[in-house]
């Protein structure tokens, strides 16, 4: 009974060590594959998804006027009246200034005298008609003197500037010349009328903006392409237009080459004022329906395109063709199908690990992309 009861304490303590032996054995193997597990990094994907990409280029400017005039009285003389002030509005025909006109109606008077008289003379000799035509001629230039000391509106807009006053003279024109840009508005002053123009006046219904785009951005624009411009001052302001003249000669500014470039409105909100500084984004390129992936995980070097995919949890690179591009999706017309995962390239400067994981490559790409499908996984 004595040695029944020893071998039988044996198998106990025998077993005992042996369930011991085989836990340490699980919990080595265990403990093995969990720092095995992290030690290896699952990629951050992207899933290639069906969608709408719209590229768009833009640049800076401000406001100006599609037509503009400096206007300028036909005549010399002293300056009676001056109607307008800068910042009114006048219709087409509007008496803007005049000049004291009883000169020019004396002239005009023996001018006339002198036309009906050749005129009853007649035609029938050399002489008399050289006479006739002489007087008609001082005739009309009388009555064009006279019609020059008004200043009317050429066309309906607002005055921008008003460069003289009652009592100064005027040193007369052709009447004005059309200008590029819009003046400068400013209030009226005294003295001689500058060489801009004793008044001056712009079309407001007819509003532009002259932005410089870069070499890339400008080779990317066409005309008639729609485009949006919004205002520094006026959050929330728009304005549609449309691409109206690319300059063919560039602008350097700085050691950087711009190309100038109207881009007229078609529809100007009532806020709008010349001058504002205003920022134009033109639509240069638009992709409806096809396959997408977010910029950001396209490399190029050497003019080749490339992604890399998770295929059956190898990371394979692949050569892409792209089609329209943004900044922050762009169009795949081969290479990638709709639903492939994506490995986006890891920003210079990061490490790969568990935690970075997420708060580096993980969490940044998962905010630029938007949460795009199969984001993290």
């Amino acid at each position: 009974m004595k040695v029944s009861t020893r071998r039988g304490r044996a198998l106990i303590t025998n077993g005992a060590l042996a369930v011991l032996l085989l836990g340490g054995a699980v919990f080595a193997s265990t403990r093995l594959g969990a720092d095995r597990a992290a030690g290896e990094v699952v990629p951050r994907t992207v899933a290639a998804a069906r969608g709408t990409v719209t590229a768009s280029v833009s640049a800076s400017g401000a406001v100006e006027s599609a037509r503009t005039r400096a206007l300028s009285f036909g005549t010399t003389g002293t300056v009676e009246q001056v109607h307008v002030k800068a910042g009114d509005e006048v219709r087409k025909g509007a008496i803007l200034a005049t000049l004291d006109d009883a000169a020019a109606r004396e002239n005009l008077s023996a001018a006339g005298a002198t036309y009906r008289s050749a005129v009853e003379d007649g035609t029938s000799t050399a002489r008399l008609y050289a006479a006739y035509v002489k007087a008609r001629n001082a005739y009309r230039e009388a009555q064009r003197t006279l019609d020059g000391t008004v200043l009317r509106a050429p066309f309906g807009g607002t005055v921008t500037a008003v460069n003289g006053s009652v009592g100064g003279s005027s040193s007369g024109s052709s009447g004005g010349s059309s200008g590029g840009q819009a003046q400068t508005s400013g209030g009226q002053q005294s003295g001689q009328p500058g060489a801009s123009g004793f008044v001056e006046l712009a079309d407001t219904a007819r509003l532009r903006l002259v932005g410089g785009f870069t070499e890339a951005d400008a080779g990317r624009l066409k005309l008639g392409q729609a485009a949006t411009v919004t205002f520094d001052a006026l959050p929330g302001v728009t304005a549609a237009g449309k691409v109206s003249q690319i300059e063919p000669v560039a602008a350097t500014s700085d050691n950087v080459v711009t190309y100038p470039v109207t881009i007229s409105l078609a529809e100007v909100p009532e806020q709008v004022r010349l001058g504002q500084t205003a920022t134009v984004q033109v639509v240069v390129g638009r992709a409806e329906n096809v396959v997408t992936v977010p910029s950001a995980a396209i490399s190029t070097s050497g003019g080749q395109s490339t992604v890399t995919l998770l295929i059956d949890g190898r990371q394979v690179e692949t050569p892409v063709r792209i089609g329209v591009r943004s900044a922050s999706l762009t169009e795949i017309t081969s290479g990638v199908s709709e639903g492939d995962l994506l490995v986006p390239p890891t920003p210079t400067g990061t490490t790969t690990g568990g935690d970075q994981r997420q708060g580096g490559l993980g969490g940044g790409l998962g905010r630029q992309f938007g949460g795009a499908p199969g984001g993290g996984r």
